[in-house]
């Protein structure tokens, strides 16, 4: 089984490379259509684990990366919900459905939308409880806010500054008072980029955006799966 390296979700190229590469001339290589096009083709390609997870796994490589971080989703929001008072999760970028269609088994009521027409019709031909459609993360709109808005392994894909900009204060308008916006990205002080699909951001570029939104950075939580650094990174609404 390959190992998970840090070149997560992405083709595979020398760590000296990605080192070497600014994170400016690696969003400017990649537009976002031409970077729908690449995950409308990847989940067309790939299984419904490899087309979402990590392309350099095999399939049980992908059920235990899947798995590790469910177990860690569900220890932050919890995997049972009050059938009087439900919670009301958003799964943002959810890919072909498996995050959304666990926790619907967990008793919470899900939304899920994602970019890709292909993941979503997956998605719905799926079923198992959530409520499908395609969007991108800044178009998304409810009547509703959400107790927990959810959004693992989407943000860092996003290369563009401005739309990554816009897609994340999106999500925060969507989370109610003392609710959760839970991302994922590395813990880092600087932007890392990884391949061609791949940028992490600071945890100070999350913050700058967020805070002045009325959203608190409240905890850190990795994978804790081999050599990957990236995590959950939960803020909370405090106004």
């Amino acid at each position: 089984m390959p190992d998970v390296t840090r070149t997560q979700h992405a083709e595979r190229i020398p760590d000296s490379v990605a080192a070497s590469r600014a994170p400016d001339s690696v969003a400017a290589s990649r537009s976002p259509e031409a970077t729908r096009t690449y995950w409308d083709a990847r989940h067309r390609e790939r299984d419904d684990l490899a087309s979402g997870g990590h392309i350099g796994l095999d399939r049980p490589g992908n059920e235990i990366f899947y798995a590790v971080r469910l177990g860690q989703l569900l220890t932050l929001i919890g995997d049972l919900s009050s059938p009087a008072s439900p919670l009301f999760v958003l799964d943002a970028g959810c890919g072909k459905g498996h995050f959304a269609r666990s926790l619907a088994r967990c008793g919470h009521h899900v939304d899920a939308f994602d970019t890709s027409e292909e993941a979503v019709t997956h998605a719905r031909a799926e079923g198992g409880g959530p409520r499908y459609a395609r969007a991108a993360l800044d178009e998304w709109r409810s009547p509703w806010l959400y107790d927990v808005v959810l959004c693992v392994d989407v943000l860092f894909h996003v290369l563009d500054d401005a739309e990554w900009r816009a897609g994340l204060r999106n999500l925060a308008s969507l989370v109610r008072i003392t609710g959760r916006l839970v991302v994922t990205d590395e813990n880092t002080e600087e932007p890392v980029a990884r391949g061609d699909y791949i940028l992490h951001r600071p945890i100070a570029a999350y913050r700058a955006e967020l805070e002045p939104l009325g959203l608190r950075h409240t905890l850190f939580r990795p994978y804790g799966f081999r050599e990957n650094r990236v995590g959950f990174h939960v803020f909370t609404r405090t106004s």
